[in-house]
């Protein structure tokens, strides 16, 4: 599929700023699906999602390595959330093309809205640790956790930074910037999970794809070091910024 090289350009700009957000606090579906499902009208959803997941996932794993090349995530817990995570997202990318998208987003809305107002009200939520559980029940619980949002990642996307984190952050009591890192992690398994899965399925645009992960490095690579500097309380906000927008976005989308 030919674009003009407008197009092209536009959308490489939408994927440095969806890099640049998902790398801080997660949300960069917000950005980078929508601008391909304007700019590819009559394109299969499924070869949308396919596309999406190429810059995405190598956005992602300069973010991760950018982050770990400074900070040192819990890799038990990361390892627990990740393996999972990647075979959820490989089964949801597999049944991607049979549950039409538009029958999650009432769902979607509402648990993001839930996850706006837990946040939003517990002003010291993240910003702080307060790991409490015992090592056996974090285990359970990233299993739990990153086997449920992988799979989600793998068959719809958006919001899957903002779930990760809440998890990371409420349930298993990180505080925001360690809870970046390993979300990173987590997030670069589901991608790359559904990658292989679109890929051997024929539906990605590689040369499209290729040329948005141009911007989506170069924002995930700026986002990480501003989230390094700024440190949780940025992230906060960043994630609460974020996570109003696709609240927003989705609500458009199922009642406009």
């Amino acid at each position: 599929m030919e674009v003009s090289s407008e197009v092209l350009f536009l959308l490489i700009l939408a994927s440095a700023f969806a890099g640049l957000v998902d790398s801080i606090a997660g949300g960069g579906g917000l950005i980078q699906l929508p601008s391909l499902l304007v700019a590819l009208p009559g394109t299969q959803p499924a070869v949308i999602l396919g596309t999406n997941k190429l810059p995405a996932s190598l956005g992602t794993a300069t973010a991760t390595i950018t982050y770990l090349r400074r900070l040192r995530p819990n890799l038990r817990i990361a390892t627990f959330m990740a393996i999972p995570a990647f075979i959820g997202s490989a089964l949801g990318a597999r049944v991607a093309t049979l549950i039409p998208r538009e029958a999650f987003q009432p769902i979607i809305l509402i648990a993001l809205i839930l996850v706006f107002t837990y946040t939003f009200f517990r002003k010291e939520l993240g910003l702080t640790e307060t790991k409490l559980d015992k090592k056996g029940n974090q285990g359970f619980k990233a299993v739990i956790f990153g086997s449920a949002i992988g799979f989600y990642d793998g068959i719809f996307g958006p919001g899957t930074g903002s779930f990760l984190m809440l998890v990371l952050v409420a349930v298993l009591g990180y505080a925001f910037l360690e809870a970046t890192v390993t979300t990173k992690i987590v997030n670069l398994s589901t991608n790359i999970g559904a990658l292989l899965v679109f890929g051997v399925s024929g539906k990605i645009l590689w040369t499209l794809g290729l040329c948005m992960a141009i911007g989506n490095i170069a924002g995930g690579l700026l986002g990480a070091r501003l989230a390094i500097r700024g440190g949780s309380g940025l992230i906060r906000k960043v994630f609460l910024v974020a996570t109003s927008l696709l609240i927003i976005r989705l609500a458009a989308d199922t009642f406009l």
